[in-house]
């Protein structure tokens, strides 16, 4: 997974990863010259006291170091640039990919875990990019140079390189072995930590109106145990590695310098010689650790490439037609034919055998039980989920065979949780027209019974607002949603549950202003409390799936005791008598 995510998302930039190794080799060669130019000066110059030799090589020293230092510059930059235009790519891909998700694929991966694919895991890619750019390149290079140049200075003591570089890559083999598991766990506690975190902010005000802030402490803490012990466990292995490294390149330098001495003693190897092949060897055995550091950065970034391969290889179960079709009648037109829903892996369907047909100019609103699949069939209609069995038109048009965008662009939601974005209360309305005027969004915010509290606001519209809407009321930030879908002036307009948080008279007060905006319009309101729905066209009565009654107001309370009873129970609880239909004129 690893190596196709690399050779998917570098392949724009091989010419910069063709520099890369360019100029590392470069700069290795000149790494590898320095050690022969010093022995040269020793041998040739300090013992020989040839001031002038000692001058013109230390000057061509000079020039090799600049020439390296240049080029491992260069490598650096050009491999960064790659690296990090690579992971901009595999975030844009991964969020372009959860874009197409239904709710369905967003609620198998789950948030905390696609939020951590989209930004730890892709660091760590890049992290290889770039260290593979300064390392791996140069590792391999650097070992074979340093062999021969080694061999070159002096064969006898080749025996010593035999047996300390596989002692040291044996060693690093054994702990990167037991650091693979670890790494892997690691980022599945990163998922826990952040789902957990996530959810207590989130939750703050359910926390501490139940009073559990401690109850919350002890979960994260049991995920910040969990990870901090799986991060320990890949630090003291690390923490072993470089004590290790360090043991066979000293007990090398020391075994080269005992028998070098002897040599140099007997008049076969010169001093320069042996401060040559020590240098040698320790950047053979340096690039043995650079390989086998870059062996331990390689299984972390194997596992975060798997999950980064898994959300852009999953296939939304709502995928857009190849040869989209156009509207064949006027968008506003809604018809299920039979539609049924069911999640994966139950075993009932939550919407069963679903037929009614709604046109512009109506209002057809949804009651029944919490879990009835209210939510759920309104969620078909702009196909944020997908039928599993029968149709559903709009326009006339199967919604499958209708280009997404269009579909949608013809939909103003209002969900069951309205969402705000971070932003301001101006750059919230226009999120459905981005054309829209000042006048434009105050008449909206008129309708939607939302202009008085903002123009209470320090700014108006131009005041901040937090992300989600967490700086307005829950009756606020449903009218501040209502008044967006209004800026959109859709064809249809679906309401979740949308007045739930407004009292009586506000609630009847915006009804009474929508009526006239959305006279065009279909309108379809899923709502639990009746005195929102009691004027409306058509009333669909849901129970465990099923429609069991369409009518009106008073054939319902006639006919459907279902209905009744709902109807029955929420003014006992109210203390009023039953809903009667109010004359529309």
């Amino acid at each position: 997974m690893l190596i196709r995510l690399l050779r998917t998302y570098l392949y724009p930039y091989r010419q910069q990863l063709v520099g890369v190794v360019v100029l590392q080799l470069i700069s290795v060669i000149a790494s590898l010259y320095l050690p022969s130019l010093n022995a040269d000066i020793i041998d040739n110059g300090v013992v020989k006291g040839d001031i002038g030799y000692i001058w013109s090589t230390g000057l061509t020293m000079f020039l090799v170091t600049g020439l390296q230092i240049a080029c491992s510059v260069g490598s650096v930059y050009l491999g960064a640039k790659a690296a990090m235009a690579a992971g901009r790519d595999i975030r844009g891909a991964i969020l372009h990919r959860v874009g197409t998700f239904s709710a369905r694929e967003v609620g198998s991966f789950g948030a905390p875990s696609l939020i951590t694919r989209n930004t730890n895991d892709v660091q760590q890619v890049q992290l290889l990019i770039v260290m593979s750019a300064t390392i791996m390149v140069m590792a391999p290079i650097m070992c074979v140079g340093g062999v021969i140049m080694a061999l070159r200075q002096d064969l006898g003591l080749s025996w010593i390189l035999v047996l300390a570089v596989p002692a040291l890559g044996l060693s690093m083999g054994v702990i990167i072995a037991k650091m693979v598991p670890l790494f892997r766990s690691m980022q599945v506690k990163i998922d826990a930590v952040n789902r957990v975190l996530r959810e207590q902010i989130t939750g703050i005000r359910v926390i501490r109106a139940f009073v559990r802030e401690r109850n919350e402490m002890w979960r994260f803490g049991v995920a910040n145990t969990e990870l901090t012990e799986a991060a320990l466990g890949v630090g003291r292995l690390l923490a072993l590695m470089f004590p290790t490294v360090m043991l066979i390149s000293n007990v090398t330098s020391v075994a080269v310098i005992w028998f070098g001495g002897h040599e140099i003693d007997d008049g076969s190897m010169q001093i320069g010689s042996l401060t040559a092949l020590l240098s040698y060897i320790m950047q053979i055995l340096m690039s043995v650790m650079m390989a086998s550091f870059m062996a331990m950065l390689v299984p972390r970034a194997s596992v975060c490439a798997e999950r980064i391969v898994e959300v852009l290889d999953t296939e939304s179960t709502v995928e857009p037609p190849r040869h989209p079709e156009p509207f064949h009648a006027h968008p506003g037109f809604v018809e299920f034919s039979f539609a049924e829903y069911a999640f994966p892996g139950a075993e009932e369907p939550v919407l069963k055998s679903i037929s009614f047909r709604a046109e512009p100019g109506e209002t057809t609103a949804i009651v029944g039980a919490t879990g009835s699949g209210k939510s759920t069939l309104l969620n078909l209609i702009p196909r944020l989920i997908d039928v599993t069995d029968g149709v559903v038109y709009v326009g006339d048009t199967d919604v499958r065979n209708l280009d997404p965008d269009l579909l949608r662009s013809q939909i103003g939601l209002v969900p069951q949780k309205p969402y705000l974005f971070s932003g301001t209360v101006a750059s919230n309305l226009r999120y459905g027209n981005p054309d829209a005027t000042d006048d434009e969004l105050w008449r909206c915010l008129e309708i939607a019974q939302a202009a008085d509290f903002v123009r209470e606001m320090p700014q108006g519209l131009d005041t901040p607002v937090a992300q989600g809407g967490t700086t307005v009321s829950g009756g606020q930030r449903q009218r501040l949603a209502i008044a967006r879908a209004l800026v959109k002036k859709p064809n249809i307009y679906l309401f979740d549950d949308s007045f739930s948080a407004l009292d009586l008279a506000t609630d009847a007060r915006l009804r009474e202003a929508l009526r006239p905006v959305t006279e065009q319009a279909t309108v379809i309101i899923v709502a639990q409390r009746v005195s929102t729905i009691v004027d409306a066209d058509r009333i669909i009565v849901l129970d465990d799936g099923e429609i069991i009654a369409i009518g009106r107001h008073e054939k319902l309370l006639a006919e459907c005791p279902e209905y009744a009873e709902i109807v029955d129970s929420q003014m006992a609880a109210a203390g009023a008598p039953r809903f009667e239909k109010r004359d529309r004129t």
